[in-house]
């Protein structure tokens, strides 16, 4: 199978595929029909890059597509609905599941994307190139350039540009104690651009020491894939030991309150914290970024301990401490590493896919690994071992949206593959086949920006 460009996929664009249950007989088909020396003229030949029009699946698209639409409900509905927007701080809601989601998606799609790679160099070039666009597109959509649909003016400020997520165009009405609405979606394209490479990078480097056949045994895939976990404990033990080691010094930040610059001051001084105060997550970013292109609105804004509007968004209490009003990026440098776990479980749910033949024994793998996951989860949450966060991408975090991410492909896949009910779904199918495309029009405020070009003598007369 020749190696097509469109393939390496970072979740939300075309990849063409095989059908699942037509991946076995063709593979097997091609492989006994190939005789040794032809095998070796192929080898020793450079073919041709041919775009060959094959069937796409239809459990992933659909899975994209929920995704997709779980996201604007979350982003359209969060501020009127709080119990659905991210939670403001341990925990998670609906909202908490959406970038996890995709970065599994990612994971399952970069292993049926380079399932074959004929040429390394090719491949990693193919990576890189889509890596930057993805970088691109988010730092242009989400970096605050766009100020879609309320506002129909462009341009951001070079000094407050948030490289890795949404830049507050307005960040005032924080700091004055004015009622706003939570961003449900922060540096989406960026987090998964990073994921996307190095789940990629490693399953393509890796490519020469790929199994031809997975040995019988319940944990045979695993250690038929180790360099693809050894990459997933690497960032494990990069974001475990910073997050628990890292000293965290007292920091301060300004802010402009009633026309005034006003300095706040967090007491730290310590390591390990897991608060929102004094965390190894955001002290990462504030060293790197600087904290004037972190993001200004924080779910923890709506914690008790801030407003007495919790869970929803409030005025400010008169006693609420200073890190209430500090800017914090939950889509920074250290969580990322975190979130590359994501990938790499995601990775493993596609190279069940491959190896295994059956309904039954992908069933089983998926299933069995997805419950281990909720389970670990769980007890590391109500432990208070590791709690829940998606802000700081915690462990527990990983393994309880991976988890159900996990169930949830083997519901799709139940459905649609095994039991045949493919209608109702073509419509999640379309959305997943044409996810950038929706995610910029819909999630992005393209198309509703564009229906509030339209307005009789003011800008405020407009269908939205």
């Amino acid at each position: 199978m020749d190696y097509d460009a469109k393939r390496v996929e970072e979740g939300l664009g075309h990849v063409h595929k095989e059908d699942i249950s037509e991946k076995a007989d063709k593979i097997e088909k091609d492989e006994s029909s190939a005789t040794p020396a032809q095998s070796v003229e192929q080898k020793g030949e450079e073919q041709p890059l041919i775009k060959q029009k094959s069937k796409r699946v239809a459990t992933l698209d659909a899975f994209r597509g929920l995704t997709i639409v779980l996201m604007i409900l979350v982003d359209d509905a969060g501020g009127s609905y709080a119990r659905i927007d991210h939670s403001p701080w341990n925990g998670c809601t609906l909202a908490d599941f959406v970038m996890p989601f995709f970065l599994f998606i990612v994971g399952v799609a970069v292993a049926l994307a380079l399932k074959k790679i004929p040429r390394i160099s090719l491949a990693v070039k193919k990576i890189s190139l889509r890596t930057l666009k993805l970088l691109f597109w988010g730092i242009l959509l989400q970096g605050g350039y766009s100020h879609a649909p309320d506002d129909l003016s462009y341009g951001v400020d070079m000094k407050h540009i948030r490289w890795f997520g949404i830049l507050q165009v307005f960040p005032l009405p924080l700091f004055t104690g004015k009622s706003i609405p939570s961003s449900s979606l922060s540096g989406f394209l960026q987090r998964i651009a990073v994921v996307y490479f190095v789940v990629a990078l490693i399953e393509t480097l890796t490519t020469k020491r790929r199994p031809t056949v997975i040995d019988s045994g319940h944990f045979s895939i695993l250690s038929a894939y180790k360099w693809q976990w050894i990459g997933g404990f690497v960032a494990f033990l990069i974001y475990m030991i910073t997050t628990y080691a890292l000293y965290v010094p007292d920091w301060s930040f300004v802010i402009d309150q009633d026309h005034e610059a006003k300095r706040y001051t967090v007491k730290c001084g310590m390591r390990g914290h897991l608060g929102p105060a004094c965390n190894a997550v955001g002290y990462v970013d504030r060293q790197v970024w600087g904290i004037n292109h972190l993001y200004s609105q924080p779910v923890w804004t709506r914690l008790k301990a801030c407003t007495l509007s919790s869970p929803n968004s409030g005025p400010f209490r008169e006693d609420a401490p200073s890190w209430c009003y500090a800017p914090f990026e939950p889509e920074g440098l250290l969580s990322t590493i975190s979130a590359i776990l994501s990938g790499t479980i995601g990775i493993h749910y596609g190279h069940v896919l491959i190896h295994f033949k059956g309904h039954a024994e992908r069933l089983k793998q998926w299933v069995s690994m997805g419950i281990v996951l909720l389970i670990v989860a769980i007890i590391l949450h109500f432990t208070d071992a590791i709690p829940i966060n998606k802000q700081l991408y915690s462990f527990s975090y990983v393994c309880f949206t991976a988890g159900a991410a996990g169930i949830v492909l083997s519901a799709f896949y139940l459905v649609i593959d095994v039991w045949g009910f493919r209608t109702p779904f073509l419509f999640l199918e379309w959305i997943g086949m044409n996810a950038m495309l929706v995610f910029v029009m819909a999630a992005q405020g393209i198309f509703a920006a564009f229906i509030n070009g339209w307005y009789f003598e003011s800008s405020d007369n407009s269908l939205m």
